[in-house]
């Protein structure tokens, strides 16, 4: 995993690659998008899950944090009471739309090879993490996720395990689920003054419980002189009595560190 420098050209051209790439396979790969809302819950909640919306990161301004907020407020505005129907896929980015200053998105911490910076929309991966992280306890089955490939930040009031977050870059890294169960799937988002909160809600209760932990946790010294983070993603389903029912694979994470191992309060 030794990074790859690319020039400003290669990096341009890249982008728009993908992102008309993506475009295509909207228009000539028909599925069957959800796209309804309700504002009525559904009655039983499967996951609930907060984050907080503020943390002191070494040299960022903390005004790219409170612009996140802004931009939080704007997409959850597209996603709240989202319903997924049987046999229906949510696109992350199909439902939320392109972010623009025209719409009112504004300057956000947009990680970018290793680094930051602000870009239009940015603070948007809390909200594609979170979803991420509350879908590994219910059975929909994410068909896309994209991994962070730079671990940028020590692990400072981290709750979930590393690499179980899922980056998001308008369009062409997209998180897309599909519901493949006999019930109906409800997404509810909301802000108060201190968190991002989520919850997924159901028609009917749950058969099984999940239970989401890391194995095989390693950093590793390479021989051109950086460190790699590395894991994998499991999670055990329990039956509603509590038994077991089975274990099963996520997803493998590496990624490459951009500071010490060695710094306290790390893991």
């Amino acid at each position: 995993m030794k990074p790859i420098r690319r020039s400003r050209l290669r990096l341009f051209a890249g982008k728009r690659y993908f992102t008309w790439k993506r475009y295509y396979q909207w228009y000539t790969h028909r599925s069957k998008l959800a796209i309804s809302h309700t504002a009525n819950n559904l009655p039983y909640e499967v996951m609930k899950h907060a984050t907080p919306l503020l943390r002191s990161l070494r040299n960022v301004d903390m005004e790219l944090q409170y612009n996140k907020i802004t931009n939080l407020r704007l997409a959850i505005g597209r996603l709240e009471g989202l319903l997924i129907r049987p046999g229906e896929t949510f696109s992350y980015w199909r439902s939320i739309g392109k972010p623009t200053r025209r719409k009112g998105y504004v300057d956000g911490m947009v990680l970018y090879y290793g680094g930051f910076h602000s870009g239009v929309g940015g603070g948007l991966c809390q909200l594609s993490n979170l979803i991420y992280w509350m879908t590994l306890h219910t059975p929909l089955t994410v068909t896309e996720r994209h991994r962070h490939s730079y671990d940028v930040f020590p692990d400072e009031q981290r709750t979930q395990p590393f690499g179980s977050g899922a980056t998001c870059s308008y369009n062409y890294l997209d998180l897309q689920l599909q519901n493949n169960t006999e019930n109906k799937y409800q997404l509810k988002l909301w802000l108060d003054d201190t968190h991002l909160h989520g919850a997924w809600r159901c028609d009917a209760q749950q058969l099984y419980e999940y239970e989401i932990y890391e194995s095989e946790h390693m950093i590793s010294l390479e021989p051109w002189g950086g460190y790699v983070r590395s894991n994998r993603i499991q999670r055990k389903v329990f039956t509603r009595t509590g038994e077991l029912a089975g274990v099963e694979d996520v997803t493998d994470n590496h990624a490459l560190m951009m500071y010490s191992p060695l710094l306290h309060g790390t893991s």
